[in-house]
């Protein structure tokens, strides 16, 4: 059905067969040309087949339809916003079946030129390997073009600076206007704890007399809305224990907070520690290249 009139605006309108072959009515208003309604209705048809002679665009839609009700909302965020920025606008309007590996290579030469981090180069590409290994076991793709294109970038970064007990300790002071920071930080340094992590522990996830911290849940801030999760793997669900001084410090700081039962220890998100984490090392006067303190220092050799 093409196309029609609706008032100052075009109304795309149709039949359509589901994938159980049931006959449905889609209806759609509000675009500005018919154009506009017609594309529209073309990207819904492609994306209701079962074959590879679509644009990878809408490819790409079908794929995420799919992951979506797998994979954790924060990593489908994380990979929609690497195949918006990197891969679909490079591939939009490519159909799958005719993407080569002489294709994949030339996408990869632009990326590299580009000068991101290998690692990040990496990341980029395993992206657009899932995909395509995707189309591989479900869409009877006959191979998968990243595979023979072969990998860039590199598995691991380069070996992180992490603070020293001195350095800490000559950053610690800029904290102690802010308790809550200055417990935050000695939790981030003296456990190893992620931050999501760190934000997410609540009073009841902390046992003082025997110095445990147990580890279940990730805390994470999607489209305005605090969020929280299961641990990153199910590896991450532990009980840390904490030397002595950390668990008086704690303790004071929750008869503070006064800690109540559900409550999360800190109220803040993980862009807020960043940011003060930069600033008061600069105003501790250490080493921006030892900032990273969150990604895992863990204590040993304490008592």
């Amino acid at each position: 059905m093409p196309a029609t009139r609706d008032g100052k605006t075009w109304r795309s309108q149709f039949y359509y067969e589901d994938w159980q072959g049931v006959r449905h009515k889609k209806n759609k208003r509000g675009f500005k040309t018919k154009a506009e309604a017609e594309e529209w209705e073309r990207n819904f048809r492609q994306q209701q087949r079962k074959d590879l002679d679509i644009n990878f665009e809408n490819f790409v839609e079908i794929y995420f339809s799919d992951m979506e009700n797998r994979l954790r909302e924060s990593t489908i965020k994380n990979k929609r916003y690497v195949f918006d920025l990197k891969v679909t606008p490079y591939f939009k309007k490519k159909k799958m079946c005719e993407i080569k590996t002489s294709d994949i290579r030339a996408w990869q030469n632009e990326l590299i030129k580009q000068g991101y981090a290998p690692t990040y180069l990496k990341s980029i590409n395993n992206q657009l390997a899932a995909l395509f290994n995707y189309a591989v076991r479900y869409y009877d793709l006959k191979d998968n073009p990243c595979r023979k294109a072969g990998s860039i970038g590199k598995s691991k970064a380069d070996d992180m600076e992490f603070w020293t007990k001195q350095e800490f300790k000559q950053f610690l002071p800029s904290m102690d206007k802010k308790p809550e920071a200055r417990m935050a930080f000695m939790l981030l340094y003296w456990t190893g704890m992620r931050i999501g992590e760190l934000l997410a522990l609540t009073y009841e996830d902390i046992d003082l007399e025997k110095r445990i911290i147990s580890i279940s849940k990730s805390y994470q801030r999607l489209d305005g809305k605090d969020v929280i999760t299961p641990p990153k793997t199910p590896k991450s669900n532990r009980k840390i224990t904490i030397p002595p001084f950390l668990a008086e410090e704690l303790k004071e700081y929750c008869i503070i907070k006064i800690c109540i039962g559900g409550r999360r220890l800190h109220w803040w998100h993980q862009r807020c520690y960043r940011i003060k984490s930069v600033d008061c090392i600069r105003k501790a006067g250490t080493c921006d290249s030892h900032g990273a303190i969150w990604c895992g220092m863990a204590a040993k050799g304490y008592t």
